[in-house]
């Protein structure tokens, strides 16, 4: 016998209650109560706490924004702190514009605002920012597609991104629960609960949007203890340098040269007119849009959907996000403070951190009318034309 999907939740939480009575611990949040053996306080434990909204109550993100709803805000009154209109942030988040809403609970954005004006609330920290170079790479990701429509336009001022990592997003689907989605991410229900301001019931509905809780990182390794017979005290430590003497040793100036260097061989000799240019095509194609300061911060390059995108030189994936319209987008950190950026792309092959070589394919053309990568070059946080770098 099958039941309309409105009721689902309230089924499950009888169920849940039921086992509740059974257990005078309380309640196993995650149900995974076995032999006695009660995981709740686990599961409670194993993620981080919500990162602090700011003076709007808006979480930022590289690939998307939220609000925190405050006592006695209705969607319509969150709509005008965050400067939407209350129809548009209703009809995105499955509500009408006079909804009431819970303290605390969450409601995604459906287009990025600018950044508050007064303190963030959460101490201005920036996300994926690069200790080496200090170039915010996530938020040269998330503004890059902004920039690369063919119709042009002026890209949104960037927001400062909530410290942390970047929490998946998940568009609850007709049937689900908070006890499913929970188990389908391997967090707990209370604590998915806590993040998203759910009530009571743990209730959700069809086409709301939930941040899934980041895990918090792993605990310290435990000391090895040493055992040692009773009475005996405890053992000294060897000093490192006990066995033998350090060697002596004449260090060599800073200024001095190296004895028997052999000459530095003249590579420009060698370079061929294929490895003349520092960047290689990322993929081959016509150009269909040149490079702007401020209009089109890179160079639009026509290409079939599925056509695989090779890395323009030697380097590592800084960021890998998304932009409001889930649109792949990959940053990768060159020698000399330079980075390139690939936005428009699909099937990515690399992750994060990984070392990548000059034409390795990292992902494919997005499918589009037109299909096109937008490629950028970057010094620090300026972009530069690309073109002079693949001539």
């Amino acid at each position: 016998m099958s039941f309309p999907a409105l009721r689902t939740p309230f089924l499950v939480m009888a169920g849940a209650f039921g086992l509740s009575a059974c257990n005078p611990a309380g309640m196993d949040w995650d149900l995974r109560t076995a032999n006695s053996l009660n995981t709740s306080e686990a599961a409670r434990t194993a993620t981080a706490n919500r990162p602090q909204a700011d003076a709007r109550g808006v979480l930022s993100y590289p690939g998307y924004q939220v609000a925190v709803a405050r006592r006695g805000d209705t969607v319509a009154s969150v709509a005008t702190r965050v400067g939407l209109a209350p129809q548009e942030l209703a009809s995105y988040n499955a509500l009408t514009t006079g909804d009431p809403l819970r303290e605390g609970e969450i409601v995604a954005l459906p287009r990025r605002v600018a950044a508050a004006t007064s303190d963030t609330g959460f101490g201005g920290t920036t996300a994926g920012t690069a200790a080496a170079s200090g170039v915010d790479v996530t938020s040269i990701a998330t503004t890059a597609l902004d920039r690369a429509s063919p119709a042009g336009g002026t890209a949104p001022a960037a927001q400062p991104a909530t410290a942390g990592p970047e929490p998946v997003r998940h568009k609850v689907a007709r049937g689900e629960t908070a006890f499913i989605i929970a188990r389908a991410y391997n967090v707990s229900a209370k604590s998915l609960a806590d993040w998203n301001g759910l009530g009571p019931d743990l209730a959700v509905r069809e086409g709301q949007y939930l941040i899934i809780p980041t895990a918090k990182g792993s605990a310290p390794a435990d000391p090895v203890a040493v055992t040692t017979p009773p009475g005996s005290g405890s053992p000294t430590p060897e000093p490192p340098s006990s066995k033998q003497p350090l060697p002596a040793e004449t260090p060599q100036k800073a200024n001095e040269k190296p004895k028997e260097t052999p000459p530095s061989p003249d590579m420009s000799k060698q370079r061929t007119a294929s490895s003349a240019a520092q960047f290689a095509m990322p993929v081959q194609g016509s150009v269909i849009r040149g490079y702007a300061k401020k209009k089109n911060e890179g160079i639009d390059i026509s290409a079939a959907a599925g056509t695989p995108v090779k890395v323009a030189a030697a380097g590592t994936v800084a960021a890998i996000t998304m932009d409001t319209q889930q649109t792949p987008i990959i940053v990768v950190r060159h020698e000399g403070n330079l980075l390139t950026v690939y936005a428009g792309v699909d099937a990515i092959k690399v992750k994060k951190g990984d070392a990548v070589s000059r034409g390795q394919t990292i992902a494919a053309v997005r499918a589009g009318s037109p299909a096109f990568l937008h490629f950028e070059v970057r010094k620090g946080i300026e972009s530069v034309d690309p073109m002079p770098y693949l001539q």
